[in-house]
């Protein structure tokens, strides 16, 4: 659960899809042995063992783990509970702070106090236990989100699924220069932020709750089993990390009989994309502490440096063990399956489970995924011992795969790797998987080098750097390969966690006959921008390129277009590939298109009834587009007008803006009004990188955004568009200024749009639909749409403005 000062607040109100995707809360559950009864249940059957299996995902940000007869349940962040009874397959049971949520109906008055103090309309993450009574307590809790003003209380239900009752708030917090709980004025710096409960029995039946986020620190409390609030006179409880508004939040504990250790865990750093969120460890032999990480230091010293800037990463990053961060298991070029890899971007918010039948420990988070913006999912991975009693984590998600008894050998080991460092950092880096050699002398050799051996029970010590790791082999599933693979997972003496993957072994032609089927260079018919030609495949084959017009395409892969008038240029881009003695070749016939003709690249008048025709460009250029399920209408007299219906239909245009720093988009729009995050345009290339105009985003205002890596820049106006009557619109951008028009009108402007549409490589160009799929499609008309590589004037832009459509 993210506290407050959060940038991923504006961001994730961008769309639709990324209101769902980003997502704030906590998590719970409990390792239980004798004396527990709470959030335990029976046991995971290795018999539900699916040779290929399939996996069925689901989108609860902060996910909290509880287990009722043979079902799994996740309470999480708005709300939002799933199930399962594999780990496998979720299915989604309610979502969003409304008044039809099933778990908690009328929610809005049920928890009216919360939110009304938090200032908020939505929960964070929720915390589900159940106490010796048989019934249900959700620990709720409010934030308003760019301050600590938070309230955390308790619902009942007799049933799992609810309904839920409110009992009231047992904490709040960011009552600033007022008293707080402990009878002292509230210091956000010292007190906690009430948000991310977890609530657990401990080895000797005594319940607790753990809970914080930033602000002051991780705290936890005495709780009464029969009333399931805290006991009285404790104030917030006891500290056991954290303070000076460092990012340490979503606190998880599970008690292990195995080690009798309690394991506090914790995510590290923000949780969006570029948050650099990770999990992290500290233990104790008691539930409230000392909690020591694996080089002895006590986490109760862990804090931010209060004379550096706020959420300085820089203090606490070196401490707590360190078992997931942001990283990549890399598939290269003739690799088995498709795109970039297996990898995860801000894991975090985990709970965990312990069956205590098999002995099994699994960790439940959420994260995102390289390449796909604030998408996010649950996953589950087994949690193992090493000889020293730390805990490390599988490097693939939990497949029920079937037990393997047979103990591994030398030979079973030896081959080829991809090793991965998760390291200490807290950064939004992907950290990228390498190539290693295991030998069955027990050598590694490659990108890393070192000793490992085998021990007992399939245990692994490595040696690298001097630094040693111990950890354990296990069967994986691999996604991609669609395979068990053998992987490792072991942790270093000073909390860094490795992981490994066993490659397939390949012959020579087998590597070079995968690496040629699948190279590819995208679109060859019409390449506008540098290429990024490969050099390096699977399995360290070799890719040597050669070029019949290196004034238009190098060889490597650098593009300078003819200029205007000069003809496209035709190229044959030649890839040699070898590996040993193998060697192949792949011919590719490439065009590059000549520039475009300024300063109007695109015009759509959409004066063609035939549907085939309807977007054809009536500049110089050519640009034309293709229309799905618009219809060509009279907008009055003979002018026609393009007509989208709101369901599915849209024009796809060329990536016209190719050149372009400064632009150009001019529209007569007649919107008929509906959901938000409609598009009149989007302009882009994948989640990353792209730019839209939307009549109404969620605040109801019209908006122009432009999106690079992760960071947005905005034009936004004080109202929506007008809805069922013909408007002129207009964004110029110039330099570093935007500027939005409605009817000749500046309705917004800003001097700090520093990105540009060329920076942008678009190469998917919407007009009424959005890249995002959870947007709705644009309701309404449009007519006269002129895109240009220049900024108009604001004279020009009126003039355009009075030639009514």
């Amino acid at each position: 659960m993210k506290p407050y000062w959060i940038n991923v607040l504006n961001r994730s109100l961008l769309s639709t899809a990324l209101l769902t995707a980003t997502t704030l809360a906590p998590v719970t559950i409990f390792a239980e042995s004798s004396g527990a009864t709470a959030k335990h249940a029976p046991t995971i059957s290795s018999s539900s063992i699916l040779a290929a299996p399939a996996f069925k995902n689901v989108s609860v940000h902060d996910p909290s783990v509880i287990k009722v007869e043979d079902t799994f349940y996740i309470f999480g962040s708005h709300l939002q509970v799933a199930k399962s009874k594999d780990f496998l397959n979720w299915d989604l049971v309610a979502s969003g702070v409304t008044d039809n949520n099933p778990v908690v109906p009328n929610v809005t008055k049920e928890f009216a106090e919360a939110l009304q103090w938090a200032q908020t309309d939505t929960l964070w993450a929720a915390d589900v236990i159940q106490l010796a009574d048989g019934k249900f307590y959700m620990y709720y809790n409010a934030c308003k989100g760019d301050s600590p003003r938070s309230a955390l209380g308790v619902a009942v239900a007799d049933n799992i699924e609810g309904p839920y009752k409110d009992q009231g708030i047992l904490l709040k917090s960011g009552m600033w220069d007022q008293i707080s709980e402990d009878g002292t004025i509230y210091d956000a710096t010292k007190h906690p932020n009430v948000v991310d409960p977890d609530v657990f029995y401990d080895k000797h039946g005594k319940l607790w709750m753990v809970y914080g986020s930033y602000s002051g620190g991780i705290f936890i409390l005495e709780m009464n089993e029969t009333t399931g609030k805290p006991l009285p006179n404790q104030g917030y409880g006891k500290k056991l990390t954290g303070g000076n508004h460092s990012r340490i939040e979503a606190p998880y504990m599970l008690y292990s009989p195995e080690t009798d250790y309690y394991y506090l865990y914790l995510s590290y750093g923000g949780l969006d994309a570029n948050g650099g969120y990770n999990i992290r460890v500290a233990r104790s032999k008691a539930p409230d502490g000392p909690f020591l990480d694996a080089e002895g230091n006590d986490m109760i010293n862990v804090k931010a440096d209060k004379n550096k800037p706020l959420f300085d990463d820089r203090s606490i990053e070196p401490y707590g063990v360190k078992l997931m961060g942001n990283f990549l298991f890399q598939r290269q070029i003739g690799d088995p399956g498709t795109g970039p890899g297996t990898g995860y971007v801000s894991p975090g918010h985990n709970s965990a489970y312990y069956d205590a039948e098999t002995g099994k420990s699994f960790l439940i988070f959420h994260s995102r995924f390289p390449g796909r913006g604030e998408e996010h999912e649950v996953r589950v991975h087994e949690i193992h011992m090493n000889v020293d009693g730390w805990p490390v984590v599988s490097p693939y998600r939990y497949a029920a795969l079937p037990e393997f008894h047979t103990p591994l050998t030398t030979q079973d080991i030896a081959g080829q790797y991809q090793w991965l460092n998760h390291g200490k950092e807290i950064t939004a880096e992907i950290k990228p998987s390498e190539t290693v050699q295991f030998t069955a002398d027990g050598q590694i050799r490659g990108a890393v080098t070192g000793r490992w051996s085998l021990e007992a029970g399939n245990q692994v010590q490595i040696t690298s750097d001097q630094v040693v790791y111990k950890g354990v082999f296990t069967h994986e599933w691999e996604p991609d390969s669609h395979s068990t693979v053998l992987a490792f997972s072991a942790l270093s003496s000073s909390g860094l966690a490795i992981w490994g993957s066993q490659r397939v072994e390949r012959s020579d032609q087998d590597i070079v006959d995968a690496v040629k089927k699948e190279l590819s260079v995208g679109n060859a018919g019409d390449v506008y921008f540098n290429l990024s030609l490969p050099t390096k495949a699977t399995s360290d084959a070799e890719i040597t390129w050669t070029s019949s017009n290196t004034s238009a395409l190098s060889a490597t892969g650098i593009v300078q277009r003819p200029r205007t008038g000069k003809g496209d240029a035709k190229v044959s881009l030649k890839a040699t590939i070898r590996k040993g003695t193998v060697v192949s070749s792949k011919t590719f016939n490439v065009i590059i298109p000549q520039q475009a003709v300024s300063p109007l690249l695109g015009e759509y008048t959409f004066e063609h009834k035939k549907l085939a025709k309807v977007a054809q460009d009536y500049s110089q250029n050519g640009y034309h587009g293709q229309a799905y399920n618009v219809v060509s209408s009279g907008t009055g007299g003979k002018n026609q007008a393009a007509t989208f219906n709101g369901t599915d239909s849209y024009i796809q245009l060329p990536g016209l803006i190719t050149d372009t720093t400064d632009f150009t988009f001019s529209a007569w729009i007649n919107w008929g009004s509906g959901g938000s995050w409609q598009r009149i345009f989007d302009f882009g290339n994948g989640l990353t990188r792209h730019m839209f105009l939307t009549p109404s985003q969620h605040n109801g205002a019209l908006q122009f955004i432009i999106h690079d890596q992760g960071r947005d820049q905005s034009l936004i106006a004080t109202k929506p568009l007008p809805s069922n009557q013909w408007v002129h619109v207009a964004v110029t951008l110039q330099k570093d200024t935007g500027t939005l028009y409605v009817n000749g009108q500046s309705v917004a402007s800003s001097s700090e749009i520093t990105f540009n549409p060329k920076d942008l490589h678009v190469t998917e160009a919407f007009v009424g639909k959005s890249r995002y799929a959870a947007d709705p499609f644009y309701k309404g008309s449009m007519d006269n749409i002129r895109v240009y590589d220049t900024a108009l004037t604001a004279k020009e832009i009126q003039r355009q403005a009075k030639e009514k459509p």
